[in-house]
């Protein structure tokens, strides 16, 4: 230590623990609490999201309509697959589905197009359907989701 330095020390025997933070309650009590926060959880509903905005329900009915519409030559659903590039829907219920296929050689060119257009215009609160098919950008197995590549065993 050096001269003229003003610290002073001074040795204890020991220091009494601080006080712990105790809630009194029984287990059962406890139990209840958390199942009281875990049921208002669970109750909560989502905000009101527009009808054809993503998590609203006729963007959501258009999208699980099309993960039931399975590529003949591959057992994945086209959603998964990557093979729908947007989906649009506007406020008078009319849908814009932009897809591509595998191939523009695919066996299905023709008709998955019209399969796309004819359950997508099924869906409750759809007043048309639309499907744009596009090449550009080309579809390739990066496109596919990870629930796709799974079932085909590329994961």
């Amino acid at each position: 230590m050096s001269e003229g330095s003003n610290i002073r020390i001074e040795e204890v025997e020991g220091v009494a623990p601080p006080p712990r933070a105790r809630v009194d309650e029984t287990p059962q009590a406890k139990l209840d609490r958390k199942r009281d926060y875990l049921e208002g959880f669970l109750a909560q509903k989502p905000a009101d999201l527009p009808a054809g905005e993503p998590g609203g329900a006729l963007y959501d009915g258009v999208i699980a309509a099309l993960k039931e519409i399975y590529d003949p030559e591959i057992p994945v659903n086209i959603y998964e697959l990557g093979l729908i590039y947007g989906v649009d829907v506007d406020d008078d219920g009319d849908v814009t589905v932009t897809m591509t296929l595998t191939t523009p050689h695919c066996p299905v060119a023709e008709s998955m197009p019209g399969e796309v257009e004819l359950r997508v215009g099924a869906v409750p609160g759809v007043r048309d359907a639309e499907v744009n098919l596009v090449w550009d950008p080309p579809w390739d197995p990066a496109k596919m989701s990870d629930e796709a590549r799974l079932e085909l065993g590329m994961l």
